[in-house]
């Protein structure tokens, strides 16, 4: 099967993109509106695109409360969704009234930020800390095939100013991401998790002097990053 994304054939029920672009990172965004009030919403367009300074994204469709608020204020944060959480998260995915805090509405209480005024999920093992950098907003798409129109959608940049890590998941002088458990988008409905027993690790291949050809180190990582 080979289509253009514009007339997708009648055998796919759904759009199939989102379950092709796998797995994804879920950015558990919170904000504070103009008048205080917190708002916490899942966001599976979401992704870590620097380290040097460390600079995330994510994408609205729609100018949903998150995106409003971000841009009235310049800040949120984005906590890790988890296994353990997974429940409270989908909960917060509801589209409720504005000004609704879905903090309370999951059941999550919500912990103090070190640099900016959102808070960030308590429970969550890790979250950024971030500050708007700048906003983009995609070009729009033909309307859906059933006739729905399609969302505009709004590109979020945010620099990390500061990240917190529950202490438990340092090891060795570094994350043990596997074991906190994140969740994962795929597409439809579906999720993923993942676990100390789905995960490895793979040394990069050098270059050769020569520039023409590569070698690999065997073994586990030895913790030198080249």
């Amino acid at each position: 099967m080979h289509y253009d994304v514009r007339s997708r054939p009648a055998a796919l029920k759904h759009d199939p993109v989102k379950a092709l672009a796998v797995p994804r990172p879920i950015g558990w965004v919170a904000t504070l509106d103009a008048q205080g009030r917190p708002n916490l919403a899942p966001y599976s367009f979401f992704n870590l695109v620097s380290d040097r300074p460390p600079f995330v994204v994510f994408s609205s469709g729609g100018r949903k409360d998150t995106l409003r608020n971000v841009e009235a204020t310049g800040e949120f944060t984005c906590s890790m969704a988890t296994w353990d959480l997974r429940e409270a998260m989908n909960m917060s995915s509801a589209p409720v009234a504005p000004g609704v805090d879905e903090f309370a509405l999951a059941g999550l209480a919500p912990a103090a930020s070190l640099l900016v005024k959102p808070p960030r999920v308590a429970a969550a093992p890790a979250a950024f800390e971030c500050r708007l950098w700048k906003t983009l907003e995609l070009p729009a798409a033909a309307p859906a095939p059933d006739g729905r129109p399609a969302a505009v959608y709004t590109l979020v940049i945010g620099e990390v100013v500061a990240v917190y890590v529950a202490d438990e998941f340092v090891r060795n002088g570094v994350v043990d991401t596997a074991a906190m458990r994140p969740v994962a988008r795929l597409g439809y409905m579906d999720y993923a998790v993942i676990t100390p027993e789905a995960m490895f690790t793979m040394n990069r291949p050098l270059a050769t002097a020569d520039g023409q050809g590569a070698t690999l180190q065997p073994g586990p990582w030895d913790g030198v990053y080249r």
